[in-house]
């Protein structure tokens, strides 16, 4: 019977393993932190570049433009803040009646089907049971969200502290780069020196096009619902569906669904028309928006995305939906590059040096070929 051993080396290279599998565990929420700021640094990059143009030192520039981002996004909040806050607590205190409007049309559709059981429609439709499970569901996002921070309090001071980080990333992102990828030996310094440039555009690229692309869906669905007769809650359910619209794939039909059930009562027809209006707005979004804002930043499978989106929600709920995605895409980055492309060019030129005789037969290794091209027999 063999005798397996093993090495002092590979001893030595478990047990650090192991400690670092356990310091990273211990360091998860500073883990996050770091990738919430990577998203943020390579989504003002661009813009703080720009501004660098300007004659304007980097680290003026990253101050500016945080400056203008948070007084912005503070002179919104100030602006429609207070009418999305009040809409949105009518919407919560009427959602149980809404809920019994739509178990009401479940059940009158069910009779014109031909549906006798109603009971089981009425199980279905447990506004209790539903209303419980919508609450439970949103505060497990919500531990999820913040159980790497502590809480909310904590979720809020780190997300600040992404704030800071990603100004230091950007303010000094060129000496920062070259640190990092000094630790790397040859010939992985210069490769991983390459790919800088794609990975900070392709997760700049999506995100900044994500944040325009819902904001402009937003601003369509607030006024398509005004429209249609749902004014009373516009304003509310376009902000709640431009923020689930950052959320590829499942996002789109997330923000649908408030403003479905509000439009029951209003009759069939609103109901029809605010449907509509969401179809619409979802093949703009994926045919016109994405391919013109987003464009092919990501170009990464759909199926892999999907798998992203729901991935990064069962580990670090909404926070995680938001920003798993570009990092996928940037991982997608270095094995296109790193891996897929080097091996496609060694496999062409493997088959382009075969050597070949005057015909163009590929020789055997000792040269000789048939008539035919076959192998020759050894002699």
């Amino acid at each position: 019977m063999k005798r397996q051993t093993i090495s002092l080396s590979n001893l030595l290279l478990i047990v650090a393993t192991g400690f670092t599998v356990i310091i990273l565990w211990q360091l998860r929420s500073l883990l996050v932190t770091l990738m919430v700021a990577v998203v943020l640094a390579a989504a003002i990059a661009p813009i703080v570049t720009a501004a660098e143009r300007l004659r304007l030192p980097r680290w003026l520039g990253v101050i500016v433009v945080y400056v203008g981002l948070i007084a912005g996004l503070i002179g919104a909040g100030l602006i429609i803040g207070p009418s999305v806050s009040e809409q949105i607590q009518r919407l919560v205190s009427k959602l149980p009646a809404y809920l019994d409007n739509l178990r009401t049309a479940a059940e009158n559709l069910a009779v014109r089907i031909g549906i006798t059981q109603i009971e089981s429609i009425d199980q279905l439709f447990d506004i209790q049971a539903l209303t419980n499970w919508l609450f439970s569901s949103s505060q497990q996002l919500l531990i999820r969200s913040f159980g790497f921070t502590r809480g909310i309090l904590g979720g809020v001071v780190n997300l600040i502290l992404a704030l800071v980080i990603s100004g230091y990333m950007v303010a000094g992102s060129e000496n920062l780069v070259i640190g990092l990828i000094q630790l790397f030996p040859q010939p992985w310094e210069e490769r991983l020196a390459a790919q800088v440039v794609p990975i900070s555009r392709r997760m700049g690229g999506y995100v900044q096009g994500r944040v325009v692309v819902s904001a402009i869906l937003g601003i369509v669905i607030t006024l398509g619902l005004s429209i249609l007769g749902l004014s009373e809650f516009a304003l509310a359910l376009g902000v709640i569906a431009g923020f689930t619209n950052l959320i590829p794939f499942v996002g789109p039909i997330l923000g649908a669904i408030p403003a479905l059930i509000v439009a029951i009562p209003q009759g069939g027809l609103t109901f029809l028309w605010v449907l509509l209006l969401f179809v619409i707005i979802q093949n703009l979004e994926s045919y016109v928006l994405d391919p013109l804002l987003v464009g092919s930043s990501v170009r990464v499978h759909p199926l892999y995305q999907l798998l992203a989106v729901l991935g990064g929600t069962q580990v670090l709920g909404i926070i995680g939906a938001v920003i798993v995605p570009p990092w996928v895409a940037d991982v997608a980055v270095l094995l296109e590059n790193l891996y897929l492309r080097p091996k496609l060019l060694a496999e062409q030129t493997t088959i382009y040096d075969i050597p070949r005789n005057s015909d163009n037969h590929p020789l055997s290794d000792s040269g000789k070929l048939s008539a035919d091209g076959s192998k020759l027999p050894e002699n």
